[in-house]
């Protein structure tokens, strides 16, 4: 497993959130400055933009929506231009006024998969704040020369004895939460505290039938490596950008669901180079961006733009024409409030401390 491909999805590991001090040497006026995820420092990425446009974009990795938003309060007002975001957190940042409302006549809105334009968080009060880029599943990720692969079409084949020890899980709540709701047949948009003690039992037998509950780099070494057979939170992002190199990983949307995670784009109203920014956003959600931030070498994902410049081989291995139904069975992230998120944390800690 490379190095890279190591280190795909820091920042849904939020446990592992530091904070970051941001660096605000002089730069270019011409330059654009975008604090971003791994994926988005992929040279195959910005380069193309970089020589059509004759600027160089700065880039600066962080984990967390909490972790960049620090960044931004510790810098120079102005300084940051583009941000990439959890869909899901776009209203936090206009609570803050960070973000510029984005010309939707000036996007590829009606190329997107409908069911991630995620308009209820990306759009506050009528106006467009974040349009979705990427998007994929925490799910099911397994070895299919060592599973059966009928078994994963269920939530259920996780609970019993059959492959006890040959699991990993990923040790992030909300996701996993997640599952163990869909797996008693919840929603994640409706879960009470009432809940709660039925997804205790669930997340207590996954916890008894893995052989080991890790970080994003742990969990998926134990997959790639062989030491687990199945990840429990894991999905495309997980095994695409390993399919060359072992191609019995997969990933699959059991009958119950999934859930569903997307990443967007957002501009900072502080910009002093919006008119760069928004072409910068532009290029992404073209043809050739998508397909460029879909396979980026730090991890794959879910184009949200249906015409992205994808070969054959790529789109197999995202499982592209399988999206409409994957999508169906898809939820959203729990977005608890802050009484039931301390709950959930208590519950997620008691499961891992759980003998």
């Amino acid at each position: 497993m490379a190095t890279s491909q190591m280190t795909l999805l820091k920042r849904h590991a939020s446990a592992l959130i530091l904070a970051v001090v941001a660096t605000t040497t002089s730069v270019s006026a011409a330059d654009l400055n975008a604090l971003i995820w791994c994926d988005h420092a992929d040279p195959a990425l910005l380069k193309p933009f970089e020589d059509a446009n004759g600027i160089k974009v700065n880039v600066k990795e962080f984990e967390g929506t909490g972790a960049g938003l620090a960044i931004v309060d510790q810098s120079q007002p102005g300084y940051w231009d583009i941000m990439v975001i959890d869909s899901i957190d776009i209203p936090r940042g206009v609570e803050k006024g960070l973000f510029e409302a984005l010309p939707e006549d000036q996007l590829p809105l009606g190329d997107l998969f409908a069911e991630v334009t995620m308009d209820g968080s990306t759009k506050v009060d009528g106006k467009r704040y974040g349009i979705t880029e990427k998007f994929g599943y925490n799910t099911i990720s397994y070895n299919n020369s060592k599973v059966d692969p009928a078994d994963m079409q269920s939530l259920d084949a996780l609970l019993g004895d059959k492959y006890k020890g040959r699991i990993a899980l990923y040790d992030y709540y909300l996701p996993v939460i997640g599952m163990a709701a869909l797996a008693i047949g919840k929603k994640t948009a409706e879960l009470t505290e009432a809940d709660l003690p039925a997804i205790k039992e669930i997340l207590l037998k996954m916890k008894a039938n893995s052989k080991l509950v890790g970080d994003v780099v742990q969990s998926q070494t134990a997959i790639a490596t062989g030491e687990a057979d199945i990840l429990i939170g894991g999905g495309e992002w997980v095994t695409a950008g390993l399919a060359k190199e072992n191609p019995a990983l997969d990933f699959s949307i059991p009958r119950e669901g999934a859930i569903l995670w997307s990443q967007s784009l957002a501009m900072f109203s502080a910009s002093k180079n919006k008119e760069m920014a928004l072409k910068f956003i532009q290029y992404v959600m073209s043809p050739e961006g998508q397909a460029r931030l879909a396979t980026s070498s730090c991890y794959w994902g879910m184009p949200a733009n249906k015409t992205a410049a994808l070969d054959d081989a790529q789109r197999k291995t995202l499982r592209f024409d399988e999206q409409a139904e994957f999508l169906k069975r898809a939820q959203p992230y729990p977005a608890p409030n802050a009484d039931l998120d301390k709950k959930m944390q208590d519950l997620w800690t008691a499961m891992l401390q759980a003998q």
